[in-house]
């Protein structure tokens, strides 16, 4: 089964559109707002600076929030439109753990 890992941002102006598309289609997913403690900052630049899907976004100077990332790392997606609605609703396992309480 698949999870769904959301980074964010309460005050970007994408990440609230990308949460409450999940929540609306009935996707379950973890949500880590960077600016809530290091953990998730430091967890959201790792992920930044070793993965090639940031590669474009980092040359644009932008910062790539959201980022939605699918099971570990097997993808990332910066714009929830792109998600497979129909794949995410018949195969997909998501957890919530919100603020850094836990992670998968």
């Amino acid at each position: 089964m698949k999870k769904v890992l959301v980074f964010g941002n309460r005050h970007w102006p994408d990440c609230e559109p990308a949460k409450e598309f999940l929540s609306e289609i009935g996707i379950e997913f973890i949500y880590l707002d960077i600016t809530d403690n290091m953990i998730n900052l430091k967890r959201f630049l790792k992920l930044r600076d070793e993965r090639p899907e940031f590669k474009e976004i980092k040359a644009a100077g932008r910062v790539g929030l959201p980022c939605i990332v699918i099971n570990d790392g097997e993808k990332i997606i910066f714009d929830h439109n792109l998600l497979d609605v129909e794949d995410i609703k018949n195969e997909w396992q998501c957890l919530i753990i919100y603020n850094g309480s836990g992670y998968p």
